[in-house]
């Protein structure tokens, strides 16, 4: 009985002992796999921290900045020309094509000319009687004048003559207007374009009856390869602008002339650049404001008349300016702020004075030095803050994504492997 006794107890440990050593080895291999990635020069660093965050920065630095002015506008065509009709009668036909481009005497309408044609041909015959008249008149005053001369017949005959004569000139003159304003009229039947330039909708049918009295509009043609956009300023702006050119504290752009960018409603810029003509001298009493006028040019049709736009444009230069883009920039109630890596790569933050938006960046005034670096892009990778980060330069088209060093994944590709045997296990 004894010697069965021994023999059970001899199994249990045995169980026991195999049971152990199962749990054991799991952990085992996990410790291990710690130590191995707490091993100097591995990815964690002596400490078995994660490594330091990459982050995208750019190095202030003082530049000339044109100083933009962005101001609400409308479009406007260079020259309109309103098609009105000059003679009474029936349109007959149309012969445009509605918003299509026509060229200066191009034929539009063709009101009846019957009734002018009328009128030219009986001022015509008037024309040919007067000076059927005229005739006789010289002809008798050329025979009178050498027997008046001989006192054969009476002054007073010769008079009536030379008089006569007269009267004709004058029947032969008028004639010639009246032939004239026929002609005039007759050709105002038919209507061409005063300037080339894209016609709009036609405003009559045929059939229609138009009036030279109540001048009835038949279409309106307007030129848009250039384009003017109408814009207004703040009078205490502009006077704003010129005492700190007057004070050096600003310079005026370049040679004097102002280019002059515009921004679509969908928030795109025209490429080509336009030029500001001219600042009306006059403030307006009701607004404040002054009136300028840029003249765009548009080869590609993209700005339409009376199309709301955004004007870009630059009235003078900060000789020394520093610009951040945007996303650097930390803007809150409390104030604006950027963050600023130190020497020693830790980032802090740093209360600074915003100027006005410069396309897509901000224009710093006060806050930062030269040289100074300044995160712009990697902030969700700081996890603890006020940690060391590492520097990487920024490029408008985003910081790229810095490559795993081959320890790092070999360690992590590891870890993972023996988890997955533990797992199994």
């Amino acid at each position: 009985m004894s010697s069965l006794r021994k023999s059970v107890d001899l199994a249990l440990r045995s169980v026991s002992l195999h049971r152990c050593a199962l749990m054991l080895t799991p952990l085992a291999l996990l410790v291990a796999c710690g130590a191995k990635d707490g091993a100097p020069g591995s990815a964690g660093g002596g400490a078995g921290g994660p490594p330091p965050a990459t982050v995208g920065v750019v190095t202030v630095a003082k530049e000339t900045v044109a100083l933009q002015t962005e101001l609400p506008g409308r479009v406007s065509a260079v020259r309109v020309a309103q098609v009105r009709a000059r003679v009474n009668g029936v349109v007959l036909q149309r012969l445009f094509r509605e918003g299509s481009e026509v060229k200066a005497g191009q034929l539009l309408y063709q009101i009846d000319p019957a009734p002018y044609k009328a009128a030219l041909d009986s001022a015509q015959a008037n024309l040919a009687k007067g000076q059927a008249n005229l005739l006789q008149a010289n002809v008798q005053v050329e025979r009178y004048k050498p027997l008046v001369e001989a006192n054969a017949v009476s002054k007073q005959d010769y008079t009536a003559l030379v008089t006569a004569q007269k009267q004709a000139e004058a029947d032969v003159a008028a004639a010639k207007a009246a032939v004239q304003t026929a002609q005039i009229n007759l050709d105002y039947a038919a209507v061409t374009a005063p300037i080339s330039g894209r016609i709009g909708q036609a405003l009559v049918t045929e059939g229609a009856l138009v009036s030279a009295t109540e001048a009835t509009p038949l279409a309106v043609i307007q030129q848009t390869g250039t384009m003017y956009v109408n814009f207004t300023q703040s009078s205490t702006d502009v006077l704003r602008l010129r005492k700190a050119i007057a004070s050096k504290e600003l310079r005026s752009a370049g040679d004097g002339s102002v280019a002059v960018r515009v921004v679509l409603e969908d928030g795109t810029e025209l490429p080509k650049p336009g030029k500001l003509l001219f600042s009306d001298l006059t403030v307006d009493a009701t607004s404040g404001q002054i009136t300028l006028r840029a003249e765009v040019p548009n080869p590609d049709g993209m700005l339409l008349p009376g199309q709301y736009v955004r004007v870009r444009l630059s009235q003078a230069e900060l000789p020394s300016g520093m610009l951040l883009p945007q996303q650097a920039v930390t803007r809150t109630n409390q104030g604006d702020t950027v963050l600023v890596v130190s020497a020693d790569g830790k980032p802090a933050p740093r209360p600074v004075k915003v100027g006005n938006a410069q396309g897509n960046q901000w224009l710093i005034l006060d806050g930062l030095k030269p040289g100074e670096q300044v995160i712009v892009d990697g902030f969700q990778k700081m996890m603890v803050p006020g940690a060391p980060v590492k520097t990487v330069p920024w490029t408008p088209g985003g910081a790229a994504t810095p490559a795993v060093p081959a320890s790092a994944a070999s360690a992590s590709g590891a870890t993972a492997s023996a988890a997955s045997g533990a797992a199994s296990k």
